[in-house]
C-alpha cells in the first residue's frame, strides 16, 4: 500500500497525482511508475568503531539522544574474546549503563528489549533487526518528477542512496525519522527529487 507521495510537479499536478497515487490509479499522463532501487544506509558513526553499534537507532528507541547513550556506553567495558563476558562482567556492565540510563526513565527490562533487537556481529556477516524500503520514481519525458513510498522500511541508521534504472541523473533527497517504535525506528519519511539536479 503507497502510504506517501512527493514530487517535484506542478502544485495542481502533484495534488493530482496524488489522489491517484494514493489508490493506485492510473496516474497523470505522461508520467510512469519505475521501481526505485534503494541501497545502502546501514552504515554506523565512525566513533563507534568498524561494525559498531547503530547509536542512532538505538538511542532513539530509548528516547535520548546519541551523545547521551554514547556517553553512557563508554562506561562499558566489553570482552573482547568469543565467549563473551562473564556473569560478573555483564552484570557490573548492566549497572554502569543503568546508572547513566535509569535518570531519564529508562528501565533494565526497556534496556534490554531495545539492546537485544539491534544486536548483531557485522564480523559474522550479521545486520540488525531491518526492514528494507521500497519506493517507485514518477518518470515523464525520461526524467524523475517525484517518488512515492511503498514501504518506508525500518532500520536505516544512516541516509541511503536512491538510483532509477534507465533514468540517468536522478537525484533525490532522503528523509529517514527516527522514534521510540521498533516497527519503524529509522524509516524513510520521505523522498525528494534534489533541487537543481533535476
Amino acid at each position: 500500500m503507497i502510504h506517501r507521495f512527493t514530487s517535484t510537479l506542478t502544485v495542481a499536478l502533484a495534488v493530482a497525482a496524488f489522489s491517484v497515487c494514493a489508490d493506485n490509479k492510473p496516474l497523470p499522463p505522461g508520467v510512469t511508475r519505475v521501481p526505485a532501487e534503494i541501497s545502502g544506509g546501514h552504515e554506523t558513526d565512525e566513533r563507534d568503531g568498524s561494525g559498531g553499534r547503530p547509536v542512532i537507532l538505538i538511542a532513539a528507541a530509548l528516547g535520548v539522544t546519541s551523545d547521551v547513550f554514547r556517553e553512557a556506553f563508554s562506561h562499558v567495558r566489553p570482552a573482547h574474546r568469543d565467549g563473551g563476558p562473564t556473569g560478573d562482567e555483564a552484570r557490573a556492565n548492566k549497572a554502569a549503563l543503568m546508572n547513566a540510563l535509569g535518570k531519564y526513565g529508562i528501565t533494565n527490562d526497556r534496556l534490554d528489549e531495545v539492546s537485544n533487537y539491534y544486536r548483531y556481529r557485522r564480523d559474522k556477516g550479521q545486520m540488525w533487526t531491518h526492514r528494507d524500503a521500497s519506493a517507485n520514481a514518477l518518470v515523464k519525458n525520461g526524467a524523475v518528477v517525484g517518488y512515492e513510498i511503498v514501504d518506508g522500511g525500518a532500520g536505516y541508521s544512516s541516509t541511503p542512496t536512491i538510483t532509477v534504472p534507465g533514468v540517468s541523473g536522478a537525484s533525490a533527497k532522503v528523509d529517514v525519522s527516527y522514534g521510540k517504535d521498533l516497527k519503524t525506528n529509522g524509516a524513510i519519511t520521505a523522498i525528494t527529487v534534489s533541487q537543481g539536479k533535476r
